[in-house]
Parts: structure tokens; sequence; C-alpha cells
């Protein structure tokens, strides 16, 4: 068995959590705070890859990353003809596809609080910057934990979006989820129940583990 669509996918994980973390902190705010008529239809547009079928979704990025498309233009600026069938063009498609897991339960934690925290912030003379990290931030602790969770799990078990954009290039884009699948195409039986075993046990555990963090989290903010 090979380690590579293992290494592959968790560093593909990794880096798609922490780009949601970044890109999905402010636009969770956003979608907290602001009153804007127009935001749920925003929302909509964020959530809909959890209604989606994954084929679909893999569809119109494989066209938009691929050398007709906006990612082909881009992949032209190092000389390449496009983005589909890469590990950046997998990275992309990850960030679209597990977005509503990690916006979602974010938003919710900055709506749970309310406005007090931040009003009693102001009255203190706190910038507008300083009462987001240090008021809204730490009070959010447990939707940035869930989202984060949530974002890296759903990425180490995607499927359907990682095999219509990434095919299956060993070392560049044959993911975990990629390589069960070939496993059970040719019936190596042994390596395709190793692989899904282990993603069986890092499911139970990453649940198990969130659930007992929210717990402990949960009674140090009381």
């Amino acid at each position: 068995m090979s380690w590579q669509p293992i290494i592959l996918t968790l560093e593909l994980a990794a880096l798609t959590t922490i780009i949601l973390l970044i890109v999905g902190t402010p636009l969770a705010w956003w979608l907290a705070r602001s009153g804007a008529w127009w935001k749920e239809a925003v929302a909509t547009v964020v959530a809909l890859p959890l209604v989606l079928p994954p084929t679909v979704l893999g569809f119109y990025l494989l066209m938009l990353l691929g050398p007709n498309g906006p990612g082909g233009w881009l992949a032209s600026l190092w000389g390449a003809r496009s983005m589909a069938f890469t590990f950046e063009g997998l990275v992309i498609g990850s960030v679209l596809y597990s977005m509503p897991f990690v916006v979602q339960p974010i938003r919710n934690a900055f709506e749970a609080f309310g406005d007090r925290p931040l009003e009693a912030a102001a009255t203190l003379r706190a910038s507008p910057l300083d009462t987001f990290f240090t008021v809204a931030v730490p009070l959010a602790r447990r939707g940035f934990l869930t989202g984060a969770v949530l974002g890296f799990a759903h990425t180490m078990g995607e499927f359907g979006v990682v095999l219509m954009i990434g095919g299956n290039i060993p070392g560049q884009t044959k993911v975990l989820s990629v390589a069960i699948y070939d496993y059970v195409e040719t019936l190596q039986w042994d390596e395709a129940h190793l692989l899904a075993g282990g993603m069986l046990v890092f499911s139970f555990t990453v649940i198990l583990t969130m659930m007992m963090l929210e717990k402990r989290i949960g009674r140090g903010g009381r």
C-alpha cells in the first residue's frame, strides 16, 4: 500500500482548512452582523455545496479551471495550460466544497453572543478591530473549533469533486478516497479494507474529540 494518497490528502485538508478559516471568518462575521437585505442570498450561495450533487459542482469547476476558463488564463501566467488536474485545482475545489462546513458554525457562534459584549467594548473605546479580536473571536471559539474540525474532516472524505477536477494522478491528485475507489475497482479488497477502516476510525475519532472539546470549552465559558 502506498502512503502517497494519505499524505496528499492530509496536505490538502490542512491547507484547505487554513484557507477557509482565513477567508471564511470575515465572511461569517459579515453574514452575522450585516443588515444588508441580500446577505441571505450570499449565504445561500455559500451553502449550495450542501445540496448540490458533487458531480454538478465538479463539472462547473472543471469548466472554470480548464484551459478555456479563468483557470486556464491564470495557469498561463506560470507557463501551464490549465489548473484542472493539478493540486492547486484540488485546493480551489476543496475550499468551495467545504466552505459551508466552516462558515456556518462560525456565523452561528458570532450571532449567538449578540450585541451586548460588542457594545460594552465600544464604551471602553475599543476600536472595531480590537473588539473583533479581543471580544468576538474568543466568544466564538466553539464555532471556530467546530468549523475547523468539520472543514478538515469533510475535505479528507471528498470524492466526487476531487475526482472530477483532479482525476487520478499518483502523487499529484490521487487522494485517499480515490485510492479506495481504485482498490475496489481492481478487486484489491485488503488494501481497500485497510484504507476504508482507517477512514472510519479517523472519522469516529474526529467527531468524538470535537464533542469532548466543545463540552470542555462550554464549561470553561460559564
